[in-house]
């Protein structure tokens, strides 16, 4: 996959970025590194080798437990709230 400067633009606008053209130029190289970067990698002969579902072969015993400090209310947390329905903050949409 290739891409071009106007569905790069055209993303941006969907973002409400605003690029130079050089921005554009910067990332159109950087996807094509990219692209290079996982040709390799699925080049690579994974055949025999088992999937990993934890990162780690232990399990991790030194986190924290939670412990539950300073609990507010739901109607002083969104005591502040520009716009509220139904317990819940609505934010505007930015992103399509």
């Amino acid at each position: 996959m290739s891409l071009n400067k106007e569905y790069i633009n055209v993303l941006a606008k969907d973002l409400m970025f605003e690029l130079s053209e050089d921005e554009v130029n910067d990332i159109i190289d950087e996807f094509d590194v990219l692209s290079q970067q996982l040709e390799l990698l699925q080049s690579i002969d994974t055949s025999g080798v088992l999937e990993m579902i934890y990162p780690f072969e232990e399990e991790t015993t030194f986190l924290r437990e939670d412990e539950v400090v300073n609990v507010i209310s739901q109607k002083d947390a969104i005591s502040n709230a520009f716009k509220v329905k139904s317990g819940h903050i609505l934010v505007p949409k930015v992103v399509k």
